[in-house]
């Protein structure tokens, strides 16, 4: 039994590279078993291996009987913890890995035990996505506080909660959450088969599952919600879509999702349905002049100045002149700066990154107009975009805009406005052409669906929705 022991230790030695964390004890009760308790201190609590593991072998409720089973032994005398049997030193390394202690009595049989050390932050309000009405709790970094949060305003035994591990070398935790019942079976059994289809070697954020399972990866547009709040993903599944819940961040995915559920936010069902209705509209107003505006104003200013007002035409030329740029290098370079600011502004420590951003913007806009470099009238479409740009409620959805307005530029500078309604052609051909998960992304447009419109471009009253709307329906 001695040798068997040791030259158990020594494997798990070799196997974690002779690691300076790994504590390997032996202890010996009564004088006849021995039993080697290892565990990795740099994510076990060591307090919680005192008091559950070191203190119930040496100090048990009952001793050892003759021909008593080992493991129903131990099993009693550390009936506070939370214990599990597990064999073969391929499990001892996985446990170890995740923070438990292991306790073999043979080289083949041991029992793991949760010691984990619980260093996670405390919930708090999602900083990327403020809300004036509603819950102020946000996702962490830890799979289960995480699924604590959905239970606790989930009370439903129709939660499904499949968890799956991924990653060769991460072995990262991933849950799969669903309602039974309301949720198309045939769209769960997709979302399962594209997780257990991905082979990689680590899971480090939810983006990584969000690449391997989106429908199409040559597209701004994104195909999964992602989002910090509990409340807007408990909605969601009970709408009949899936949630993703990856361990190490709060970032949580549901899908499928639709071009226009970019356009709504959790609080619109915090407020009245008119309320809700008019800051749809305002987002969707938004969309279109963050893509349009720079391309609108190349278009104008250098193919299709007859559009325009005489006086305008006049006062637009007087601000152009001595500027030593053409209209299309003029918007790109301003654009171009103005990401470049915004980018810096997100990187730069919070306590100056939007001082540097906002006073970069103000200065370098009025210095670039009294020194002649650029219009004022470009100083004032840049604005007005970024503006538009920040009223995306998702992150995502706001670099897609981004991304669409420099393409629909690049149009306005070869064909005017001509390229712009080519651009929009397009545009609407790939929304149209696109899915997620099978679902139609520009559903209930197209295809048309009448009976889906009363979530889509309004909101109506609560009572008059269905309660339960399946996406698996179209």
């Amino acid at each position: 039994m001695e040798q068997t022991l040791q030259r158990f230790a020594t494997i798990i030695q070799d196997r974690l590279n002779d690691a300076p964390d790994l504590v390997i004890k032996t202890y010996k009760v009564q004088e006849r078993i021995e039993l080697t308790c290892m565990y990795l201190c740099s994510i076990t609590d060591q307090k919680l291996v005192d008091e559950l593991v070191i203190t119930g072998i040496l100090t048990p409720h009952s001793p050892l009987k003759n021909g008593q089973n080992p493991s129903q032994w131990l099993m009693s005398s550390l009936k506070q913890a939370e214990i599990k049997e597990v064999s073969g030193v391929d499990s001892y390394i996985k446990e170890l890995l995740e923070g438990q202690c292991i306790v073999a009595y043979t080289g083949q049989n041991a029992i793991s035990i949760n010691v984990r050390k619980q260093e996670q932050r405390s919930v708090a309000e999602p900083e990327t996505e403020s809300v004036v009405r509603g819950p102020r709790e946000g996702f962490v970094e830890d799979c289960s506080r995480n699924i604590s949060l959905i239970r606790k305003r989930l009370k439903s035994e129709k939660l499904v909660i499949e968890e799956m591990i991924i990653g060769s070398e991460s072995n990262t935790t991933v849950c799969l959450l669903y309602m039974r019942d309301i949720a198309d079976p045939g769209l769960i059994n997709e979302f399962r088969a594209r997780l257990k289809a991905i082979q990689t070697d680590s899971i480090l954020e939810s983006a990584y599952i969000e690449e391997y399972i989106q429908d199409k990866t040559l597209t701004p547009f994104p195909q999964f919600m992602s989002s910090e709040r509990p409340d807007a993903i408990v909605a969601k599944i009970l709408e009949g879509q899936a949630a993703i819940i990856t361990d190490g961040t709060p970032i949580v995915l549901a899908g499928p999702i639709t071009f226009f559920e970019s356009f709504s936010t959790s609080e619109d069902y915090y407020q009245r349905a008119d309320i809700a209705t008019a800051l749809r509209w305002i987002r969707m107003l938004a969309f279109v002049i963050s893509v349009f505006t720079p391309s609108l104003y190349i278009s104008v200013a250098c193919y299709h100045q007859d559009l325009l007002p005489s006086s305008m035409l006049a006062n637009l030329a007087s601000q152009r002149e001595g500027v030593p740029f053409p209209g299309v290098a003029e918007a790109f370079g301003m654009m171009v700066i103005f990401e470049v600011l915004r980018e810096a502004g997100l990187r730069m420590p919070r306590i100056s990154g939007q001082a540097i951003s906002i006073v970069g913007a103000l200065v370098l806009g009025q210095a670039a107009v009294e020194a002649g470099i650029v219009s004022a009238a470009m100083v004032i479409v840049v604005s007005l975009t970024a503006i538009a740009n920040f009223v995306a409620p998702n992150y995502g959805f706001g670099i897609a805009q981004r991304l669409i307005q420099f393409g629909f530029m690049f149009l306005a500078s070869i064909l005017g406005l001509f390229g712009v309604m080519c651009g929009v052609f397009v545009m609407l051909i790939h929304l149209v052409s696109l899915r997620s998960l099978g679902i139609p992304y520009f559903a209930p447009l197209a295809p048309l669906n009448l009976a889906n419109w009363k979530d889509t471009f309004i909101r109506i009253n609560r009572p008059r929705m269905n309660r339960h709307r399946r996406k698996g329906n179209g």
